[in-house]
């Protein structure tokens, strides 16, 4: 799969039974239909609002990039703000996934987690393993 970013081929960094495209280039993830719901879950994070339908029902924001091209259909993403302080991520207009730039994915975890960073939880694992993998903490 080719980064819709930074046009570099991605690897497939699988984590329990979530199988996510990284590109080691801008280090930006992409998580297929349903693959965000999966690790949350995981972590044993609630996520109202963050399934892929959801997502695609918020407003497109206006940015200065250019539109960026789903991997999967090639047409033009759609760029919505989720979480809160806001992150900008790129959604796919048919579904296919979403796409988060480098960091973004833990940054938006961190958001999520309830537990103190030092229980070794769940939630703990997952963020480390971001942190680690995507070199987002």
């Amino acid at each position: 799969m080719i980064c819709p970013k930074c046009k570099q081929d991605m690897m497939v960094v699988e984590h329990q039974r979530v199988e996510l495209d990284y590109c080691p280039g801008c280090e930006g993830v992409w998580f297929d239909a349903g693959e965000l719901e999966l690790l949350l879950e995981l972590a044993e994070l609630t996520s109202p609002g963050l399934e892929i339908e959801s997502i695609l029902s918020l407003p497109e924001i206006k940015t200065a990039a250019g539109k960026r091209r789903c991997p999967i259909c090639q047409q033009n993403m759609k760029e919505v703000s989720i979480g809160n302080p806001a992150i900008d991520i790129d959604v796919c207009r048919r579904g296919d996934g979403l796409w988060f730039d480098g960091g973004e994915v833990n940054q938006l975890i961190l958001q999520l987690a309830k537990e103190p960073a030092n229980t070794g939880g769940s939630q703990q694992r997952i963020i480390t393993f971001l942190g680690d993998v995507f070199k987002g903490g």
